[in-house]
């Protein structure tokens, strides 16, 4: 299998204290490389693996509950596709995956505060969390996203830099496209270009989910 890999910094490197800091997403090449194997727990309690996701098509993103810059802008985007996505999700084709980066924080109480409070599906929209290294590991070196722990005096809400893009992974558990996950301020057409992006994303997902 062909494997084009992206850099970290073409990905999108936006830390929680640095919002705007993203390089516009002009070019959507298809990508081409699979998740891999990982074990880790969804809110209810439940283990999931990558195996349980095998033959749906899935949208992924990284956030974590405690922060204060982007990532209540990326679940708001998650939580969108939630209601666009609704006949998808509802058919069983498609599901909605959220990673937190701050395990250590996020556990399954938190997350389950925090997906409450966006009105995310239980059945269709799953929260992991999991070991630190496996998640941060996952992020950087499969799905190819950047991710940064900051040190010891970072401001609660501000520990993490990481990306805030969406993946897009076919049945077979192969990402196939990346997408912003909010819009980028710097740019003068930001909503325009932003809500564009969702478009192709969406159709990116029902393509693959027939």
């Amino acid at each position: 299998m062909l494997r084009k890999l992206l850099p970290l910094v073409a990905l999108a490197f936006a830390g929680c204290g640095d919002a705007n800091s993203r390089t516009p997403n002009t070019t959507r090449p298809e990508l081409d490389y699979p998740v891999g194997e990982f074990n880790l727990t969804e809110r209810s309690g439940k283990k999931l693996t990558d195996a349980d996701l095998r033959g749906k098509v899935w949208v992924a993103s990284f956030v974590f509950t405690r922060c204060t810059g982007p990532c209540p802008a990326v679940t708001n985007t998650m939580a969108r596709l939630q209601k666009e996505l609704d006949a998808e999700l509802k058919a069983g084709s498609v599901k909605l995956v959220t990673f937190t980066v701050d395990p250590a924080r996020d556990d399954l109480a938190a997350l389950r505060d925090y997906a409450n409070s966006r009105q995310a599906d239980a059945n269709n929209w799953l929260f992991l969390t999991g070991d630190e290294k496996a998640i941060h590991a996952l992020s950087k070196d499969r799905f190819k996203l950047a991710i940064e722990k900051r040190g010891a005096d970072a401001k609660p809400g501000d520990e993490f830099d990481h990306s805030t893009r969406l993946s897009v992974i076919d049945k077979q558990g192969v990402i196939r496209a990346s997408f912003d996950g909010l819009p980028n301020d710097n740019m003068p057409n930001a909503k325009e270009l932003f809500d564009d992006g969702l478009k192709q994303l969406k159709a990116k997902v029902r393509e693959l989910a027939k």
